[in-house]
């Protein structure tokens, strides 16, 4: 039996408190040895009786760490008496450090203990919680290579540090009021207010309806009652977007109606934000008005300290940055930027090195990639070669192949905007430094014009590295499963091999070789872009007739707009071809007057959606034609019949319109269904994946499903990943793993 031995574990295990807890086990079962980090790996040396105990103990490893393999060598290494934790070294890169999560229910109660070393201190944390992610500047993760190296620690933090007896032994973010991060109240000239307390003074602010900036653990928040979310809306342009909202854990009742599953999410260690159907629909609008709110928890030591101290049950708490932009993170940046938003800014002294946005969860699906789920590492196997997948233009981030693990970053946002792009030229820069990375493949999407195809480019002329073009879609479906299946890609705009703009795609096969079997029905999005931000123009290119002009110039149209817009589709000038759901959608809120102009991505969808609430649903006819030798869906026949319904109704009733909401997405899955299930029964298929920002709308998700399942088909999503583009990097990642593989 094995009493002695070099134990080499690889891993998510930095950061994660694994010395901490080897050192324990090491008591627990009286082993002398050592433990120390090597790169992202631990090494231990170990001798004992009970070393096959202490073995297994290790293997499981604590609650956040991810085991990848546990090696155990002979050594004739001399190991003297006790147990020590040595300071790092140097060594191979397998693992990567983990997300930030919730601040734990432990610190929390040391934080309310009255005269405790933690009473009321913002920035406390212990092995199991806190900041990782957004603090860490290199691997092995040790206090020095962190944004806390700049906050020595004061004897009573040392002490602890250095206790094995503390849950704060060899906790990095250890921290307290003598010498931690401090907080500060300062006015928009970035003049600090005279108080005592930031937190009780921000707290009153608050509560008087005043807008406050405040620099959270990934970036800065806006936050202010729900009184005052009317006015934020105003100063920042946004009157229709809907707000997130973190509320006192209990009143969240109260608001929502919340699933065990959804409980359960938001109290675990990532509290990500959670789409929730309103108890009343049409309560909170000010903030959201749409029948769902997102809804967190607090989940810092600050956000606990805030809600302590403020009278309102909730506070608007959103992103201090424009949509699609990277979040804040310095405050002379938000002092500059955000100094006609808000009244004043709540700021701390700790760097953040790593931005990092809220993660947003609906339906047990991801919506936004974030914090407390990102950096998110997937083991799959995609060959030798390390790949770079740099995603798609909207939604985007990055993700890097290497060693048979995935790792995919936290959101990074529309990267058509400079400041995006360079965000996302950092994240790939980091996320190759942290994983030691030396990529031989970058693939990209389809679109020759995208900033992220140019950055692709870019680096593989400067490294010699070899190209992948990766379609949109596929990169969707190669995402959700690599087995063969009929997949079905239902989102905004994605560019085909044809040069048109996809969105509503149906592939048979097993990636790489998805082939384009069925689609929705190609129609006309007269002036490209500009029909996406005004959906009757989407409308038009559907129903090219004189009734769907007559409705337009009953809204305001003048006759010179009319005449250019249909003189625009009649010759095909400055008019794009587009099967994209998103569109369709789009141009069924014009049509029922729920949303003329796109003030925010996605809002004619999530407004049609919402309308749809309480609407009586009937089938319509579905018509299916053949286009360019593929099966497709007749959206305008869905259209026409849509405008039928809705032109006779009476006018003003709201109920025709819910109806006429609801039939129109129930019938529109119904029909894209049917294109999968056909496609299915050709290819002798089993398997039907479902992807895209469109399938986190229930309605549509939900009758998809139920009709595969009617089919005796099985219908599978990832819930992994975003159904939106936040899967896409890593789906050009697989397929490109793929494509390499089939060749050799």
């Amino acid at each position: 039996m094995r009493r002695k031995g070099r134990i080499t574990v690889r891993g998510i295990v930095q950061g994660v408190g694994f010395r901490p807890f080897v050192y324990a086990r090491a008591c627990d079962f009286a082993i002398n040895g050592s433990a120390r980090n090597l790169g992202s790996e631990v090494e231990i040396y170990a001798e004992g009786d009970r070393f096959s105990e202490f073995l297994s103990a290790v293997s499981a490893g604590p609650p956040r760490s991810r085991i990848d393999t546990v090696m155990v060598t002979d050594t004739t290494r001399e190991i003297p008496p006790g147990f020590f934790i040595l300071p790092s070294g140097t060594g191979s890169f397998t693992g990567m450090i983990p997300p930030d999560i919730a601040t734990c229910d432990a610190c929390i109660a040391d934080i309310f203990e009255r005269g405790g070393r933690y009473e009321n201190y913002w920035a406390t944390s212990c092995v199991n919680c806190g900041p990782r992610y957004s603090i860490t500047r290199a691997l092995p993760y040790d206090r020095e290579r962190t944004t806390m190296a700049a906050f020595p620690m004061c004897p009573a933090c040392a002490g602890e540090y250095g206790d094995p007896r503390s849950r704060r032994h060899h906790a990095q973010t250890i921290a307290c009021d003598a010498c931690g991060p401090e907080l500060s109240l300062l006015d928009t000239a970035g003049n600090r207010v005279d108080c005592h307390d930031p937190v009780k003074e921000a707290a009153a602010l608050l509560d008087a309806g005043r807008i406050l900036a405040i620099r959270g653990i990934g970036g800065f928040h806006l936050a202010c009652i729900e009184e005052a979310a009317r006015e934020l809306k105003s100063r920042l342009g946004r009157e229709e977007q809907p707000f997130a909202v973190m509320v006192r854990p209990d009143e969240i009742d109260r608001m929502v109606v919340i699933t065990a599953q959804d409980r359960e999410l938001l109290t675990s260690p990532v509290h990500p934000i959670v789409v929730l159907p309103k108890r009343d629909p049409s309560a909170h609008a000010p903030i959201s008005n749409l029948h769902t709110i997102g809804c967190m928890l607090p989940y810092t030591g600050l956000h606990h300290l805030l809600f302590h101290r403020i009278r309102h049950p909730l506070l608007v708490m959103t992103s201090a940055n424009m949509p699609g932009y990277p979040m804040i993170t310095e405050p002379d940046v938000a002092l500059s930027r955000l100094s006609h938003d808000v009244d004043f800014v709540l700021s701390h002294n700790r760097r953040i090195e790593n931005r990092c946005d809220d993660s947003v969860v609906r339906d047990g699906y991801i919506i936004r990639l974030s914090r407390g789920i990102a950096p998110k590492r997937t083991a799959i196997d995609l060959g030798t070669r390390c790949i770079l997948g740099v995603g798609p233009e909207l939604n985007a981030n990055a993700t890097c192949y290497i060693n048979g693990f995935a790792v995919t970053s936290p959101h990074v946002g529309n990267v058509r905007n400079p400041p995006t792009l360079d965000y996302l030229e950092e994240t790939v820069r980091k996320l190759q430094r942290l994983l030691g990375a030396k990529c031989e493949v970058v693939a990209h999407d389809l679109h020759p014009q995208f900033l992220s195809t140019r950055f692709a480019r870019e680096i593989a002329a400067e490294h010699g590295l070899e190209l992948v073009p990766v379609q949109h879609h596929r990169a969707h479906i190669a995402a959700t499963t690599t087995e063969p299946c009929i997949g079905i890609a239902i989102d905004g705009v994605g560019y085909g091999d044809d040069g048109t703009v996809w969105g509503g795609e149906v592939f048979s096969g097993q990636v790489p070789a998805l082939s384009r079997v069925a689609h929705l029905e190609p129609v006309a999005m007269p002036g490209g872009d500009l029909a996406t931000r005004f959906p009757e123009r989407m409308l038009y290119g559907i129903l090219p007739h004189d009734d769907c002009l007559a409705l337009l110039s009953s809204r305001g149209w003048t006759a010179v707009e009319l005449g250019v817009l249909k003189r625009q589709v009649a010759t095909g000038f400055n008019v794009t071809m587009t099967s994209s759901t998103g569109r369709v959608l789009d141009a069924a809120a014009a049509l029922l007057g729920i949303c003329r102009e796109r003030t925010y991505d996605g809002e004619p969808a999530m407004k049609l959606e919402s309308m749809a609430i309480g609407g009586r649903v009937e089938p319509w006819e579905l018509k299916f034609e053949t286009h360019a030798g593929c099966e497709t869906l007749s959206t305008r026949a869905l259209m026409q019949t849509a405008f039928d319904r809705i032109s006779a109704a009476p006018a003003g009733d709201r109920q025709a319109v819910r109806d006429c909401a609801g039939s129109f997405q129930f019938n529109l899955a119904r029909g894209i269904a049917a294109l999968a299930i056909h496609a299915a029964h050709r290819g002798g298929l089993k398997t039907v994946a479902l992807s895209g920002g469109v399938a986190i709308n229930c309605a549509i998700r939900e009758t998809i499903l139920s009709e595969i399942a009617a089919a005796r088909l099985l219908g599978i999503m990832n819930r992994d990943y975003p159904p939106g583009d936040g899967c896409v990097s890593f789906g050009q990642c697989v397929y490109a793993g793929r494509l390499f593989g089939q060749r050799e």
